[in-house]
Formats: structure tokens, sequence, C-alpha cells
């Protein structure tokens, strides 16, 4: 809706929180949601207010008619102020005298009621309903309602009485009393009214929120002016016009329950609904009192934040109050002076309805709502629209966005969380797995250094020590002595062996490999003592896996010899094969002494163990490790070492893919360098 050419209602963007309010609020379906913003469609609004009421934020703007106004009252020609009827419920801070002296105070030269003009609306439609018994009529004393007709019930507008609204009919009474040169200012709770005054030759219309503005920046109080009285014609029974079903009582006619003939309907719930039951027939009456606003006290542009009913006693209280002192034969010769004023109106089609989505259409927005089947439209309104279809045909209307669908954003969110913490735990294994590869590199490259500095001296104190050793009786203390020297050299080759095994830059060979033979054959090859209890179990003894054999049962090893050195004194271990999905899982546990917790981020790194001297060299986890990962599996470890905690004891859990490709896969430990020769070795 524009007012001379102005949006009547418009989003202030920067303080927009897109709660989807308005959009709920709004009966006209006048608010699009587009990147996230809501925008008032002028052409769609209908003046009603709402999304101004229950905006907490305080994005819309309505248009400002304060400016027109004072330049109105600083001019040179008489301005009068129409007052609406419901002003008691807004101003009860202060006497309705002490009222209308402040509004001459401003410069107002005269202050009348709308209360008349609803006097002379109420007696055309008594006579109108005598002289077409048979006429279905529609109320037309709310703006918001007939632009609600006029662009979406297009098939009733026939019915809308011809009759202008008490507003422009005390306009039109005023300019016949005081000329046309006679300005004139509406002063009420309703935002259409701005609309309707432009349209009706109003000079400008100011809600009640403007006003009480305007007596601010004036600095004017209830102190400040002294009693007045409205100047005539005084209102009557149309004083009562602002509450629902005052407009049936002032133009005296019933609301018999039992004939139900006449209905009164009001507010954003009930008015769409009894214009649609209206058309379609099944509300079959004679007249249609309607309000947009559950009486126009609960208007839009009203401040006051008193309950509706309390509100609806003001303005009864201040009818009672004057319709003790009313003149009934003035008013009498002021309602006869205007028996022949002109308030009939037309109306005009602004059809605003928007051609309506196919099934196949709606399904397919639907689903990108995330509603694949009937139980997924949860229909919860949090989109601002009763029911998921509603929503989707606002989408494709344009009016709506898919994204505003609350619980299917959550659930993104949700699977994008998910999605992240799985990419985060998948990162945070890689640069795991990088630092131990790095760190294998830098082993390897340290034992290929070793290979060439110390192997060779190392063959050379062996080859004399058994030298010496032969020239040596084989009792005495030389002998002995030399047997130890070699002994020690060959544990030296030994871990120099073992250095270089892990700095060449190994491959696997994948073959199909029955996994139960394989533990098996890994078993029979360790040395178990008596007081270990060995356990296999197999959920598929035929499991048949895509592995490097050799490297395979290597890792086996080294786990079921590290799970034998944590058993001293006996206990179980248990190797057990699973299925998980697309992988292999193998738990190899024992019931030792544990691993303490500060151990437990050290060892798979190269040389730490906790094994006494001479009995480790701390390179098979750190070897496994890179086995595993040259599968494309992992390995994690569980320990506790508290026995106050439960059982002691460790499992690791090996997870290899169960199918690879046919070719070997690079190793991804190992340094770049590898040793020079085999000679070398020796």
């Amino acid at each position: 809706m524009l007012v001379n050419g102005k949006p009547l209602v418009e989003t202030i963007k920067e303080r927009c929180r897109v709660c989807y309010t308005c959009v709920r609020e709004c009966p006209a379906k006048a608010i699009r949601i587009a990147d996230g913003q809501a925008e008032v469609i002028q052409e769609r609004c209908i003046g009603c207010g709402n999304c101004v009421k229950v905006c907490s934020q305080r994005a819309k703007r309505v248009h400002d008619a304060l400016p027109d106004v004072e330049r109105l009252l600083a001019g040179g020609e008489p301005v009068a102020a129409l007052v609406a009827p419901s002003f008691p419920a807004e101003f009860e801070d202060m006497p309705w005298q002490r009222f209308v002296g402040l509004l001459r105070r401003l410069g107002f030269d005269r202050v009348v009621e709308v209360g008349f003009g609803a006097d002379l609306v109420a007696d055309r439609t008594h006579r109108f309903m005598e002289k077409h018994p048979e006429a279905r009529q529609i109320s037309t004393s709310c703006p918001a309602i007939v632009a609600y007709v006029e662009r979406y019930q297009p098939g009733v507008i026939g019915c809308l009485q011809p009759l202008v609204s008490p507003m422009v009919a005390a306009h039109r009474a005023l300019r016949r009393l005081h000329g046309e040169s006679l300005r004139t200012v509406f002063i009420g709770p309703c935002i259409a009214k701005k609309g309707e005054a432009a349209e009706a030759g109003l000079d400008a219309a100011l809600t009640f929120a403007e006003l009480r503005r305007l007596f601010e920046i004036r600095g004017l109080g209830p102190a400040d002016a002294a009693d007045s009285d409205f100047d005539p014609p005084h209102a009557n029974l149309g004083a009562i016009f602002p509450i629902t079903r005052g407009m049936l009582q002032a133009a005296d006619i019933a609301e018999d329950l039992t004939l139900g003939d006449v209905v009164a309907a009001d507010g954003r719930e009930s008015f769409p609904e009894a214009l649609r039951e209206f058309e379609s027939g099944d509300l079959d009456v004679r007249i249609l009192e309607i309000l947009c606003c559950k009486g126009c006290v609960m208007g839009a542009g009203m401040t006051t934040s008193a309950p509706r009913f309390r509100r609806r006693a003001a303005v009864s209280q201040f009818v009672r109050e004057r319709q003790a002192g009313l003149d009934r034969g003035a008013w009498d010769e002021a309602m006869a002076r205007m028996a022949d004023l002109d308030l009939a109106r037309r109306f005009d089609l602004d059809d605003q309805r928007m051609q309506e989505p196919s099934e196949e259409e709606l399904r397919q927005i639907l689903v990108r709502m995330g509603k694949t089947r009937p139980e997924d439209e949860l229909n919860c309104g949090a989109c601002g629209y009763a029911t998921c279809r509603e929503h989707a045909v606002a989408v494709y209307k344009g009016l709506a966005e898919s994204e505003m669908c609350l619980p299917h954003v959550i659930e993104q969110l949700s699977d994008t969380v998910q999605e992240l913490n799985l990419s985060h735990r998948q990162l945070a294994s890689t640069q795991e797995q990088l630092m131990h590869s790095e760190r294998l590199a830098s082993m390897g490259q340290l034992a290929a250094g070793i290979a060439h500095e110390v192997n060779n001296p190392l063959g050379v104190v062996l080859l004399y020590a058994h030298m010496l050793q032969e020239e040596c009786a084989p009792e005495s203390r030389m002998s002995r002595d030399l047997q130890l020297v070699a002994e020690q050299a060959d544990r030296c080759k030994t871990i120099v062996s073992g250095l270089l095994n892990f700095a060449r830059q190994n491959k696997v060979i994948l073959q199909p490999t029955r996994v139960a033979d394989m533990v098996a054959d890994s078993l029979r090859g360790c040395q178990v003592p008596d007081t270990v209890r060995v356990a296999a179990d197999h959920e598929d003894p035929d499991l048949e896996v895509d592995l490097d054999r050799d490297q395979m049962a290597q890792v086996l090893a080294n786990l079921v010899g590290n799970a034998v050195a944590a058993m001293p004194d006996g206990g179980t271990l248990t190797v057990a094969t699973r299925l998980r999905r697309d992988r292999l899982e193998i738990r190899v546990a024992d019931t030792g002494v544990g691993i303490p917790p500060e151990n437990m981020t050290k060892i798979f790194e190269p040389f730490f163990t906790t094994k006494q001297m001479g009995k480790g060299t701390g390179l098979g986890l750190a070897v496994s490790y890179g086995i595993i990962k040259m599968h494309h599996g992992d390995i994690a470890a569980e320990s506790n070492a508290d026995p106050g905690r439960g059982p002691t004891g460790s499992v690791f859990t090996v997870t290899v893919p169960l199918r690879g490709p046919r070719e070997p896969a690079d190793a991804l430990l190992g340094a770049e360098a590898t040793t020079s020769q085999d000679g070398d070795d020796g």
C-alpha cells in the first residue's frame, strides 16, 4: 500500500532479525523473505499493521505524517482534527476534556468527533438494510478489510456496502459545514487510514503514536492545556464503533443468534475465514460486520499496553458519559442536515492472487525442504506459515525461501556439524600420521647413517673377537670375556639390522588371505609361556581379506609379544577377529599389568619401550603402525593399569579394509634414503 507514492510500511533492514513473526501475523501474506530479509510488498499490503505490532526489533517503519501535519498547522488555513472514537482507550492518562484542550494547544482550529461520521454511516446502513432486506452485505468501515477483499476476495467485492467509512463521512460533513478550504487531519489507531485518507481527500492521517510524539516535540503535557469540549456536531452511539459489534448497535441491527442473519467477526485469524465462508455460501448471513483488528481499540497505531477489555471499558465509559449530556435535538438537527450528504463510494478490483503450483511442483519444493514423506511435514509454524504445504506454496510464489524451515535447517546444521566433526577427526588423524611419518623418516635417516658408520666396525669387532676366542683356552676367563664381547656385538648387529629394515622404503603386496589361518600361523611362531592361556575367536573362520600376509603376521607377532611381556605372572591372551561393515577388525587383548596413562601417547614412537634393558628396542609398535597405515588401516589402544578401576590389561584394535588394489601400495613411513649396498650391512 502506498501513501502519496511512498510505502505505507517498510522494513529497516539493519534491524530485521528474520524471526518470521511478521510473516506469521500478516493475513495478506504481503511479506517476502529474500536473501534473509523481510520485505513488505506494497501492492499486496492491506495496511493492517500487524507486522508493526509484533516486531520486537522495531524493524517496521510506518509512513510518517508529522512533517505534513506540522506544515498544515503552521499554514494560514484552518485545520480540523478528526478524532477517532477509540481515543479514550489510548489517553487514559488524562480526562477527555484535557485531551481536546491539548489538541487545540497544538494549533488545531477545530476538534471534532469521527463518531458523528459513524452515526451517519450507521443511519445509512440501517436504511439500506430496510430497503434491501434480501441483500448480503459486508461492512466497509475498516479500510484494511476493504483492501483485503479488493486484492484477495474479489468474488465478494459486489457485497461490500457502497458506503464510506466514518472517517470519510466526518470529513465530508465538515467540508459541507465549513467549506472546502478547511484542512482535515484524521487522528486514530489505524495505519490503514493513512492510505484511505490520501484517497478520500483528507490532508493527513496521524496515528495515536505519532500524536504522542508531536506532544513530546512541542513539550506539551496534561498540565499545559485547559479543558475543552469537542466542536459540533457531536457523536451519539457512533462513538462505540471501535468496539466489535459497535456498528450493529449504532445502526440498530440486532444480532439474533437464533436467526443467524447477522454475524460479527474480527481479528487476523477470524476475518479471512469469515470472508471465505461468506463467499462459498457456508456463512449465509444478511450482513457481515467485520474488522481486521479485534476492535479498533487494538489498532496498530496505539501505544497503550492496557489489555483489550480494559480498552473497551474505557470507550464504553466515555460513551455513557457523553450520552448523559447529549443534546438530542441538536444531534437530530445535524443528522437531518446531512441526510442528503453523499456517502457513496466505489471499489476497485486489484487482484493480487497468484497462480497456485501443481501437485508435482509442490512435491519438488517439499523435497527441497526435506519433506520427502507426509510424516516429515511437522506443520510447526516456525517459518511463519501454518503448514509446510503453505510454506511450499509461498516458495513457489516467490514470497518465501526454503531455508525458512527451521527443523530442516537444524537438521542440515546437525549434519554439517557431524561432517565437520568427522573431518576434524580425519584431519587430526592425518596430522598424527604425518607427524609419525616425519619421525619415522628422521629415524630412517639415522638408521641409514648407522648402517654406514656402525655396521662395518661391528663386523670387525665380531671377527677379531671370534679369532681371539679360538686362541684362548675354552675355560679361561679371557675366553668368557671374549664370548661376552661377541654376544653384545651380535646384539648390536641385530639392532642395526632392525634399523636397516625399518629404514627401507617398504611396500605391501595385497593378496587374498584367510584370516583365521594367518592368526594361527602367527600364534604358532610366537613363544608363549605355559602360564599364558591363548584363545582365538573368529566371527567368520572362513573370512578372506586382501592383506600382505607376511607383514600383517609381523604386526600380530609384535602385538602378541608385547601382550606376553605384559603378563609375567601369566594371564589370558585373546585374539579376536570381527567383520565391521567393509573392514576387518583384529583385537589383541591381554590381562597384563596395563599401560600407564602417561605412556599411552608415546607407545607408537620409535625406541619408546618400558621393557628392561636388553629386552626390547622400542621399534615393534612403530613398525606395526607403519605396516597398518600402508594397508590404509588404523590401530587404537585401550588400557587400564589401575587395579582400583577394574581388571588391568590392554586391548589393541587393528582395522583394515576388506578389499584393496592388487598392485603394491606405497609405504607411508620410512626415510627417503635407503642403504647404499647390501654389502655395507656386513
